[in-house]
């Protein structure tokens, strides 16, 4: 039994990176040469796909941490660059529709309680 099969008992996320090395560096199971390809693939998109949602919450967390300091300006401005990115991750498929509406809208709430 070796580190694959620790059992992870922390907070969401906080050991993600640590499961992923592992992950990748077991050969997949395919034994037909589309499949190997289609898991090469797969293994490539799933490691660009974690950029993209990285960077989207890099950008949410600089609103929510803007706010937190009390920076309506500041606030304001990594709001107004937040939104394009996390509209760009629904075309992309990294997040849905209504994921995304989500954020914004808890977003804009929070920069627009900094005004009142």
């Amino acid at each position: 039994m070796g580190p694959a099969n620790v059992i992870d008992n922390g907070p969401p996320g906080a050991n993600n990176t640590r499961l992923f090395d592992i992950r990748t560096r077991f050969k997949p199971v395919a034994n037909i040469k589309s499949a190997r390809k289609r898991a090469r693939q797969a293994e490539k998109t799933r490691k660009h796909n974690m950029g993209l949602r990285s960077l989207m919450r890099t950008k949410i967390k600089s609103v929510v941490n803007a706010c937190d300091a009390g920076d309506k300006d500041a606030a304001a401005a990594a709001y107004k660059d937040a939104v394009p990115v996390i509209d760009s991750m629904i075309n992309k498929g990294i997040v849905t529709k209504n994921k995304a509406a989500r954020h914004k809208s808890r977003l804009n709430t929070r920069v627009k309680a900094l005004s009142a």
